[in-house]
C-alpha cells in the first residue's frame, strides 16, 4: 500500500506515500480507502486526517499509470472521493506544498481543509487537453466562487494557498496553518475541534451561482475561443463550470465525466499528453544511469559575443552562473555586451524583470580578449563562425589553456563533433551544445554526443539544460544532427513545389494554416537565405547527386538574403517585418519554370502540407534507424521546441501516427511517381515499412 495509517490518540492519520508527488495510483487509492475503513471501524477514532508524505500533499494522477488499466481500476478517484464524502466521521485534508489535479479534487471531497502557507493549488488538466475529471469543475466554483474557479480551471496555473485564503467568502480552506512544519500538529487539533460537529459539511451541498449567469459565460466563452483556437478543452471548461450553476450536483458530475472522456479521445489531448511524457523521456539517456555523478559547473566561458554567444551567455546569467565572454576585438566585445544589456532593459520595460535582477545578472558577466582568462572555467562553449578551420583553432587553444576536467562544448549546427573532439587530447570532455536562435528565448538545446563523449559529461550537460530552462534532447553525430538534417528535406520539397506551380506565399499560407508558426519561405527570410546557400554549395561538392530547385540559388544571386537585406522571397519595408509578396520573385520563378519546360499546375494545400510534413517524417525514420535519436518522441520535442511545429499536433512523429503510417506510406509512393520530385528520397524508410507490416506506430 502506498498510504500509511497511524492513530494519534483519537485521530487517525492517513498519509499518502507515493514519491515524488504522491500520485494517486491504484496502490495509493487502495491505501486511502483501506485506511478510511479502518478508521471508521475503530470506536476510539473520532476524526480522520489525510495528508501527503515528503514534498507534496498530492500532485494528482500517477503519470506512471497513464494509459494503463491501473489508471481506471477500482477504486478509481471518483469512488475514493465518494467514500471520503460519505464517511460518518469527519475527514480533514491537511494540505502542503502541492495540491494539484486529482490531489485538489480529493481534498474537495473531504469535510474540512487546513492548508500550510506556500502550497501550490491548481487544476492543471487543461494543459493535457482535458478538463478536471473527478468533480473539480463542480466543487471548486462552490468554494471559491465561479469567476475565480473558472480562471484557475481554464488557465491550469497554480495559485498560492495564502492568496486563495484571502479571497472574500472563500470556503476552500477552513483554516490556514502557521507553517508547513506545524501543519500536522494544527490539523490534529482542528480535527479534534470538529470531531463532534454534525451534520458533516460537504462541498456538494454548497450553492454555485453567478449573478450575471448567461452573459458572463458567453463572455468567458468568447475570450477563451480567441485564446485557444486549436484546443477544444478550454471552452469545455467553461461549459462544465456553467453546468455547476445550472444542473443538480450529480447531473453536473455526469456531464463533467462525459466531457472528460470525450476529450480523452481527441487528437489535441493525445498530443498534449504525448508532449508531457515526451518532455520527461527526453531528459533520460538510455545508457546513462540517473545516478551518474555530475561535474560541478560553477563558471562558464563563452567564445564569441555575437548574436549566438550573447544569447547563450544570457541563459547562464539568468540561472545565476557567472560567465566570461571572450572576443578577439574590443569593439566586438563592447557591441555584444551592449546587446545583452539592451535585451535585459527591454524586459525591464515590459515589467518582466526587475532592475535589481538586471544589475545582479550583469554583475555576473566578465569580458576578456585573452584565452588565459578562461583557464579556470568548468564549461566553455564556442559560438564562432561555422567553419571547421575556425573551430580547429579554437579547440586546439582551449585544449592547451583550459583546466583538465572542464567540459569543452561546440555550438555547431551541422559540423562533425567527432572531428572537433579530435582537435583536443581530451575527446571525452567534448560535446555539442547546439542552441537555437535567439538562444535566450528558444527552448530547444540539442546535446550532441560524440563517439568518445564521457557519460558524466552527458549527464552534467543534460542537468545543466534543466537549470537554464531548456528542453535538452540528445542527438548522435551526423550532418545537421536531428533538426537541421530533417529541415533540409522540408526545404527541398518547398523548392520543388515552386518549380511545379506554387508561389512562396501559397506554400507558407498552407503550412501556417496547418499550424506552423512560420512557413519555409518566411523562415528563410528571417534566418538569412545565404545560410542555406552556403549549405547547398557544400552539398554540391560532398553529395553532387542531391537534387535541389535552383530558385533559392537564383534568389541569392540577386542578393536577396531576407529581412537583413530588406528583400528575400518577399519584399520588406524599412523597420517592418511584414512579408509583402514580390512581383520580381514571382517573375523569376516563372522564368525558371519556362527554362525547365515546366507547365505550372494547380497544387492543393493538402499536397503542400503532406509533402513538407512527410518529408520530415521519412528523414526522421532514417535518423531513428541509425540511432542518431533514441526515440520518436525526442524528435517530436526537437520540432515542437525548436522549429515551430504546431503543439496541438504533437510533433511530426505523433502526427504521422495519428494520420496512420499505412496512409503516410501510400502518400510517399504517390510522390515517388512525380517526375519533378526526388523519387529516391520518397522511398519509404525501412523502419516505416516494418512498422506498417507489424501494425505498429512510432510512439
Amino acid at each position: 500500500m502506498s498510504a500509511d495509517y497511524k492513530v494519534h490518540g483519537d485521530v487517525a492519520v492517513i498519509t499518502m506515500n507515493n514519491p515524488p508527488v504522491n500520485g494517486l495510483g491504484l496502490a495509493t487509492r487502495q491505501g486511502i480507502t483501506a485506511g478510511l475503513e479502518q478508521a471508521v471501524a475503530d470506536p476510539a477514532v473520532k476524526a480522520i486526517v489525510i495528508t501527503g508524505a515528503g514534498k507534496a500533499f498530492s500532485g494528482g494522477a500517477d503519470i506512471k499509470e497513464f494509459g494503463s488499466p491501473k489508471a481506471i481500476a477500482e477504486p478509481n478517484l471518483l469512488s475514493v472521493i465518494l467514500a471520503i464524502e460519505n464517511s460518518p466521521k469527519p475527514v480533514v485534508a491537511a494540505i502542503h506544498s502541492v495540491a494539484m489535479g486529482g490531489g485538489l479534487e480529493l481534498s474537495l471531497g473531504c469535510h474540512y481543509r487546513i492548508a500550510a502557507p506556500g502550497a501550490n493549488i491548481a487544476l492543471p488538466e487543461v494543459k493535457l487537453g482535458l478538463i478536471p475529471g473527478a468533480g473539480g469543475t463542480m466543487r471548486l466554483p462552490r468554494v471559491l466562487g465561479v469567476e475565480t474557479a473558472l480562471n484557475m480551471i481554464v488557465s491550469g496555473e497554480p495559485v498560492k494557498s495564502e492568496l486563495l485564503a484571502q479571497q472574500p467568502g472563500q470556503k476552500l480552506f477552513d483554516k490556514m496553518a502557521s507553517s508547513p512544519e506545524t501543519l500536522l500538529e494544527e490539523a490534529l487539533a482542528f480535527a479534534r475541534s470538529v470531531a463532534a460537529a454534525r451534520p458533516l459539511p460537504r462541498v456538494r451541498d454548497l450553492p454555485s451561482k453567478h449573478p450575471m449567469g448567461d452573459a458572463y459565460f458567453q463572455f468567458a466563452r468568447n475570450m477563451v475561443k480567441g485564446m485557444a483556437k486549436n484546443f477544444p478543452a478550454p471552452v469545455k471548461c467553461v461549459d462544465a463550470v456553467e453546468a455547476s450553476t445550472k444542473k443538480k450536483f450529480d447531473d453536473g458530475m455526469l456531464f463533467e465525466r462525459e466531457i472528460f472522456m470525450n476529450l480523452m479521445l481527441t487528437p489535441e489531448s493525445r498530443a498534449l499528453r504525448h508532449i508531457f511524457m515526451a518532455e520527461r523521456a527526453a531528459s533520460k539517456v538510455p545508457d546513462v544511469p540517473e545516478d551518474t555523478p555530475k561535474r560541478a559547473v560553477k563558471s562558464v566561458g563563452v567564445i564569441g559575443a555575437g548574436t549566438m554567444g550573447g544569447g547563450i551567455s544570457m541563459n547562464f546569467l539568468n540561472a545565476g552562473i557567472p560567465v566570461t565572454i571572450l572576443e578577439m576585438k574590443q569593439e566586438a566585445l563592447d557591441r555584444g555586451i551592449a546587446t545583452i544589456r539592451k535585451n535585459y532593459e527591454a524586459q525591464v520595460k515590459k515589467g518582466k524583470l526587475k532592475q535589481d535582477k538586471l544589475d545582479q545578472r550583469m554583475a555576473l558577466l566578465r569580458t576578456t580578449l585573452s584565452y588565459d582568462d578562461l583557464k579556470d572555467c568548468d564549461l566553455v562553449i564556442e559560438a564562432v563562425f561555422e567553419e571547421m578551420g575556425v573551430k580547429q583553432k579554437v579547440f586546439e587553444t582551449l585544449d592547451a589553456k583550459v583546466k583538465q576536467g572542464a567540459i569543452l562544448a561546440s555550438n555547431t549546427s551541422t559540423l562533425d563533433v567527432n572531428k572537433i573532439a579530435a582537435f583536443t587530447k581530451r575527446p571525452q570532455d567534448v560535446v555539442g551544445m547546439h542552441f537555437f536562435s535567439p538562444a535566450n528565448v528558444m527552448k530547444l538545446l540539442e546535446v550532441v554526443r560524440g563517439e568518445k563523449t564521457a557519460k558524466d559529461v552527458l549527464a552534467t550537460v543534460m542537468d545543466l539544460g534543466k537549470k537554464i530552462k531548456k528542453t535538452a534532447v540528445v542527438s548522435g553525430v551526423c550532418d545537421g544532427f536531428i533538426g537541421n538534417r530533417m529541415i533540409e528535406q522540408y526545404s527541398r520539397q518547398a523548392g520543388f513545389l515552386l518549380d511545379e506551380g506554387a508561389t512562396p506565399q501559397q506554400v507558407d499560407k498552407a503550412i501556417e494554416k496547418f499550424g506552423f508558426a512560420m512557413g519555409p519561405f518566411r523562415m528563410g527570410d528571417l534566418a538569412g537565405n545565404d545560410i542555406g546557400w552556403a549549405i547547398r554549395k557544400r552539398r554540391a561538392v560532398e553529395r553532387p547527386n542531391m537534387l535541389y530547385s535552383r530558385t533559392a540559388d537564383k534568389l541569392c544571386e540577386l542578393g536577396r538574403f531576407g529581412q537583413k537585406t530588406g528583400a528575400g522571397w518577399y519584399d520588406y519595408k524599412e523597420g517592418k517585418r511584414d512579408a509583402i509578396p514580390s512581383k520580381l520573385v514571382e517573375d523569376m520563378i516563372a522564368e525558371h519554370r519556362k527554362s525547365l519546360g515546366v507547365e505550372p499546375r494547380k497544387i492543393s494545400d493538402d499536397e503542400i502540407v503532406q509533402r513538407l510534413v512527410f518529408a520530415l517524417v521519412n528523414e526522421a525514420a532514417h535518423i531513428l534507424e541509425e540511432g542518431i535519436a533514441s526515440r520518436a518522441s525526442d524528435i517530436d520535442m526537437v520540432y515542437l521546441t525548436g522549429y515551430g511545429f504546431p503543439i496541438h499536433r504533437g510533433g511530426p512523429m505523433l502526427y504521422a501516427d495519428q494520420v496512420g503510417l499505412f496512409n503516410v506510406m501510400q502518400a510517399m509512393k504517390r510522390f515517388q511517381q512525380n517526375p519533378r520530385d526526388d523519387a529516391t528520397f520518397w522511398e519509404p524508410a525501412p523502419l516505416i515499412k516494418r512498422l506498417v507490416a507489424e501494425g505498429k506506430t512510432f510512439n
